[in-house]
């Protein structure tokens, strides 16, 4: 199990960092100067607190209706001291497939809110109504612009706050693959090497 957990992990991370070292990336410098601190060690090593920051950062980024989704993960997981790999994956809960999908739930989301919370929308955005009928079996019908404000948005702090109590529940089922620290991490493996010299050493 532990292996096999390890094994995915560091199939996204070679991905991941595929993708900051891809050509599109490497033309424009102004993208490499942000994405430099990166590349730090820090950000790639996994542990509870900086896996639940970067799930966190990344299911709030995939809500947003935004282009340049993962560069904007990237950075703030840099701010924010987590994990990157993790970040920039999370963001591919939104993808050309589901993207659509999405946005419709975002929409009725929003709806639901304002329908049970009774939350008011600004009349500039209530007029903002985006056509479906490109899509079949929508014809007739619209986006409402502020009903689907509010369902993002919703949903981004609400995927948000979700990641944390799912990570750290991980954690303590398995403290072994993702302890609460880095520092945990770099101890266990100091402790374990000694027993092993100790082993060694010792009298037969």
């Amino acid at each position: 199990m532990a292996a096999q957990l390890k094994r995915r992990y560091l199939r996204i991370v070679r991905k991941v960092y595929r993708f900051l070292r891809s050509p599109v990336l490497k033309r424009r410098a102004w993208i490499q100067k942000a994405i430099a601190p990166m590349f730090e060690r820090e950000f790639w090593h996994p542990c509870r607190d900086s896996v639940a920051t970067g799930l966190a950062i990344g299911l709030f980024v995939s809500q947003l209706p935004i282009p340049g989704q993962m560069l904007l993960a990237g950075i703030w997981s840099v701010f924010f001291r987590a994990n990157i790999p993790i970040a920039l994956t999370a963001c591919w809960v939104t993808n050309p497939i589901s993207q659509l999908p999405i946005m419709l739930f975002q929409e009725r989301f929003g709806d639901f809110l304002r329908e049970s919370l009774h939350i008011p929308i600004h009349p500039i955005l209530e007029r903002i109504q985006v056509p479906l009928g490109f899509i079949p079996g929508m014809e007739g019908e619209s986006l409402n612009g502020g009903s689907f404000i509010l369902g993002f948005l919703s949903l981004a702090f609400l995927f948000f706050l979700l990641a944390f109590p799912l990570i750290y529940l991980l954690s303590a089922l398995m403290p072994r693959i993702l302890p609460k620290t880095r520092y945990q991490r770099a101890k266990a493996k100091v402790i374990a090497r000694q027993k092993k010299e100790e082993s060694q050493i010792q009298p037969r």
